[in-house]
């Protein structure tokens, strides 16, 4: 089997419309799996109403929740059958011509793990919203990363279509609270040495709406997990012989751009609480002084220039 597709799954209200999109692809040599998350909602029936032997249907004994949604990423991953591996968002949408596109440019580039396309972000009534900016057609690691660190490349997860054994070889799914920079960490893993394929013809649609973890889940589980993926980084570039001046600059900026956002939000959201919790725990934010001084003064200057 060439495509295992995963969902798994907790939201049933764009569900029908995200199996319908996947059944309709031009590509048919792949297979639907859904693993429900313990949703309130009726997902069995929703799955039911689709009469296609590619679908297979789990249910998981226990919620992972929201904060280790990345264990049902990968059990997801431990089903597949296929020998590439697409996780599906349960309220997200393929193209038809998805499964072609990303085939088309595995075969164009065959000794990659990773391949990604353009992105269409859409509203909760299907209405597209934005366009993903473009990437180049093939960029080695550090490239990639860069592009990241520097947010010329926006991703999501089911932008990005995995070698399954590449995944697998690293445990699967680089595992962070509620999901937060996996996708982004998960592909830098993932990449090795070779690099990354990109196809710049939109064929995947991302849901933007209320019910999205990016939407809904706390600050501090965020941070934690933005750490994760900068202990991570840190690694990389300590073991790489000769690390590009550019991407350890655009590391450090990084860094720094994290905290201050962090810090301006905790302290936006409750001023004083806000302000007493990053003091508390700065060791767990990674959060110094400095952090705190530069930030004010910043702010002071924005103030006296406005």
């Amino acid at each position: 089997m060439r495509y295992s597709i995963g969902i798994p799954a907790f939201k049933g209200r764009f569900l029908e419309e995200c199996i319908k999109s996947i059944l309709s692809q031009t590509f048919t040599d792949f297979e639907l799996i859904v693993v429900n998350d313990c949703s309130p909602d009726d997902i069995l029936s929703i799955v039911t109403s689709f009469n296609d032997p590619r679908i297979r249907y789990y249910e998981n004994e226990i919620n992972t929740g929201a904060e280790n949604v990345i264990d049902n990423w990968n059990k997801c991953l431990s089903l597949a059958k296929g020998d590439f591996f697409i996780l599906m968002g349960d309220d997200d949408k393929m193209a038809p011509d998805y499964l072609k596109e990303f085939d088309n440019l595995i075969n164009k580039y065959p000794d990659l793990d990773v391949f990604h396309c353009r992105i269409r972000i859409i509203n909760e009534n299907s209405e597209e919203i934005e366009l993903s900016n473009c990437c180049p057609e093939f960029e080695n690691t550090d490239d990639y990363i860069l592009n990241c660190l520097e947010g010329r490349s926006e991703q999501f997860i089911s932008d990005f279509v995995y070698r399954k054994s590449a995944l697998l070889d690293e445990g699967g799914f680089f595992k962070l609270p509620l999901a937060w920079s996996s996708d982004y960490t998960s592909a830098f893993i993932a990449c090795g040495n070779k690099g990354i394929a990109y196809t710049s013809n939109p064929v995947f649609f991302y849901r933007k709406n209320q019910f999205n973890i990016t939407s809904t889940s706390s600050l501090e589980l965020k941070r934690v997990a933005i750490i994760g993926m900068e202990n991570w980084l840190s690694k990389y570039l300590y073991h790489q012989n000769n690390p590009s001046q550019l991407l350890s600059t655009a590391f450090k900026k990084f860094e720094k751009k994290n905290k201050e956002a962090f810090i301006q939000q905790m302290v936006g959201r409750n001023r004083l609480n806000g302000f007493y919790l990053c003091i508390v725990n700065r060791k767990l934010f990674k959060i110094s002084i400095v952090n705190f001084i530069d930030l004010l003064y910043s702010m002071l200057l924005k103030r006296k220039d406005n």
